[in-house]
Parts: structure tokens; sequence; C-alpha cells
């Protein structure tokens, strides 16, 4: 098996490490062609020119003129070996890092797999691993699952295979370290497979030079994934979700999530009584966008707590609100009393907003609490033992 079994290049993004360029390179040729390797200088003041020069034409050699960051230099490689007819690309770094040893790994993963990204996974809790690289990649790793819903063990690994086929409609707009992260994300969004792939990694503190600048890089990451959480958050969130819908048939999703045989009655009373609290608690307009969120962190019955929730359905809200204002004025009362639904205003809410707002988040705690006590009962008396 080589790499032109899978139609694929190595691409090695480089900047100032003359120290380990030559072993990486040396190491990919053994399992190269001509051609197939495409080196990206990214503006490097060292002697990187050089050494790049005494390869010849084995390599394919691209030039940043002055330094433009790693996310730029691989999708210049990108291009090129999109334009030379290449199917996949693998990437790896030339801090020595990673071993071209491994690249077997990715070739025979990608002929089982054709079409998936890989994505090499090191052992992060090995010994020699800095602790700020073991964070980043944990932090990293949560933030990719908030975005996509997928679960990887490295997604700050530099060593992977590329599917090039997704890449050409795909548009990026980042150009440092947090490219790598924007191309999985958007990767998964396109339904890409993604697999990881275990590797051996090599941290030397004595050779080893990172460009990572951990308070600027940081930070772009941080705002990265803002935007890529807004936008699952507004349209791929809900795209999945209808998707999974189409694939699933809505009412046998809401029966299968409603019944759950092996849900215990405490926990499906819980989600009972959250669901009331959520009603009526006054944070009118984010009841639900607090409320779902927290019913799938606490592992609730969303079916449950949903249908509870609407205790609060439009012709009912008067009622809670005057409830909510009269229950609170057993604890707190101020300015002019609310003594009838004829007037319940905005202008009564205003003056008598402490007692709302306590009385309600009372209210809300009341209700919850007998309803989780009487579903519980209910579902203790008629639902059939496990």
């Amino acid at each position: 098996m080589t790499l032109s079994d899978i139609q694929c290049c190595v691409i090695i993004p480089t900047y100032n490490n003359r120290n380990t360029l030559r072993r990486v390179i040396d190491g990919v040729l053994q399992y190269a062609t001509v051609q197939e390797i495409i080196v990206v200088n990214d503006g490097s003041t060292d002697d990187t020119m050089a050494i790049l020069a005494g390869y010849g034409a084995r390599i394919r050699v691209l030039d940043n003129i002055v330094n433009k960051g790693k996310g730029f230099s691989l999708r210049k490689a990108f291009a090129e070996a999109i334009r030379l007819g290449f199917e996949n690309a693998i990437t790896i770094d030339s801090d020595g890092q990673h071993l071209p040893s491994d690249i077997p790994l990715f070739i025979e993963a990608a002929i089982q797999n054709p079409g998936a990204l890989f994505m090499g996974s090191r052992n992060m809790e090995q010994e020699g691993v800095p602790g700020k690289s073991s964070f980043g990649n944990k932090f990293s790793n949560f933030w990719f699952k908030v975005e996509t819903g997928l679960t990887l063990p490295d997604t700050q690994t530099g060593f992977r295979l590329y599917p090039l086929g997704p890449l050409k409609s795909m548009s990026l707009f980042t150009t440092k370290f947090e490219t790598e992260i924007e191309v999985i994300v958007k990767m998964a969004w396109k339904d890409v497979p993604i697999v990881p792939i275990n590797i051996q990694v090599i941290y030397d503190k004595n050779e080893r030079v990172t460009h990572f600048r951990p308070f600027r890089d940081f930070t772009r990451i941080s705002i990265l994934n803002t935007w890529l959480v807004t936008l699952t958050l507004v349209y791929y969130l809900p795209k999945r979700l209808f998707r999974y819908i189409q694939k699933k048939g809505l009412w046998k999703i809401i029966r299968d999530e409603a019944v759950k045989p092996d849900e215990t009655n405490f926990s499906k009373a819980k989600s009972v009584g959250f669901g009331f609290f959520m009603g009526i608690v006054p944070i009118w307009g984010f009841q639900l966008m607090v409320g779902i969120p927290l019913s799938i962190v606490f592992r609730m019955n969303k079916v449950l707590f949903l249908t509870a929730a609407h205790i609060s359905i439009p012709p009912a809200i008067p009622f809670i609100i005057y409830a909510s204002y009269q229950f609170g004025g057993l604890f707190y009362r101020n300015g002019v009393q609310i003594t009838s639904l004829e007037n319940l205003t905005l202008q009564s809410i205003h003056v008598n907003f402490v007692q709302y707002f306590l009385g309600g988040t009372l209210l809300a705690a009341a209700v919850g609490a007998v309803g989780f006590i009487v579903s519980f009962l209910l579902l203790t008396l008629l639902r059939p033992k496990r």
C-alpha cells in the first residue's frame, strides 16, 4: 500500500524548524515518490531555504515571502494539491513530534474508509507531554463536541489525512493555528466521517521549536469557537435535529423518549417537576432556552420536561402572573397592589416587580415540588415494575 493507492500527497508546513526539518522530510521520503511531498516554507528566517534546496526535484516547495501562519500555509498547500489532482492529503508537522513511520496507518485506514478524515490521536497522558498542551487539547475537544456532537480524543493533532473533495467547496477564513480547528468542524458539518488513529508522539524539549503563542493564539481560538458555537445554535444544530426527525419519525422519537422503559420513576418525576418549575419561573422568553440545556446536562426526560413546561401556554400566562403576584404578597408587599386580572398592566408589573419576581420563583418551586411528588406517586402505582 502506497500513497499513490489513495492518490495522496504529504503536506509539511514549516517555519524555522531547522533542527528537525531534514529528519521529517527524510522520513516521509521513505513512503513518498517524487513530487508527492509539498513543503510550505512559511517565511522562515533560518537556513530552511538551503535545506529544502538540497532535495531538488524530489519535493515541491511553496514559499511565503513573509510568515503568514500555519493555517495560511495549509490552505495554500491544499489548493496546490487539488490543482495537481490529488484526492487526499496527509499533513505532518515539521517540529519532529510526529513520526513518518506512522504514515502506513493512514494509508491503510483510507483504503478501508474512503472519503473519511483521519486524525492522528496522540497519547497526551504520556511522560514528557507539556501541561499546557494537554490542557489545550482537552479545551479544544470540549468545544469540538459542543459544535459537532462528536467526541474525539485529539483535536489539536497536526498529523492528519484530509479528503480534499469537501475542501473544494469549503470557505475558510482563519490563517493561524485555529485553521486546523475550523476545518475539522466544517468537515463534520458536511457529514464527513472523522476517524481517530493512534499514533506515536515525541516531545524533545532540547530540539523542538513551537511557535504557538499562548495568549494571542488562545484568544484567536476562543474567538473562532465563539463564532462556531453561534453558527451551531442558530443553524447546524437545528439542521441536525431536523435530519434526525426525518430519519426516525417525530412520533417515534417522542414515544421512545417519553416511555424509556429503563428510566426510573424518580428520573421521570424529576423531569415533570422541573418542567413545571421552568414553565412558571419568571424569566419569560428564556424559559426553554435555559431549561432545555439543563435538562440535557442533568439527563432528564426531554419529552416529559417539555410537556410539563407547557403549563405556561399563552391562555394561562395572565393567571400565572396574577398567581405569582398574590403568592409573592405573602412574603413581600410594595406599592399599589393588584387585586384582580383587570388591573394587571405593564405599569402595575413594574411597580410590583420585586413582589412578582419573588412570588413567581417561589410559586414555580412549589408547583414543581408538587408536580414531582404527584408524578412519582402515580408512576409508582401505575407503572409496571422493571
